[in-house]
């Protein structure tokens, strides 16, 4: 899987599972200031990630994973 299928897929499911508007998924978007996202999504998201790409979110390596480009550079590290 390429850094763009994988940036789709997390797009995809932030806006369908998290419902999270389209316009405010950008690169630099910060998930918790500006896409809203709080630790109850997070528990949502750790489940939604081990279901699309097959591994378990560690929280200790979520530390400075603040917006949507380091998650997905998170994300393309572990299947990668």
């Amino acid at each position: 899987m390429n850094r763009k299928e994988i940036e789709e897929k997390v797009k995809e499911f932030l806006i369908e599972e998290l419902e999270i508007d389209e316009e405010k998924i950008t690169a630099d978007a910060k998930l918790k200031d500006e896409m809203g996202i709080d630790s109850l999504d997070f528990v949502d998201i750790v489940v939604i990630v081990e279901r699309n790409f097959g591994f378990k979110i560690k929280p200790e390596e979520m530390a400075g994973v603040d917006t949507f480009s380091k998650f997905c550079d998170y994300i393309e590290s572990k299947i990668g």
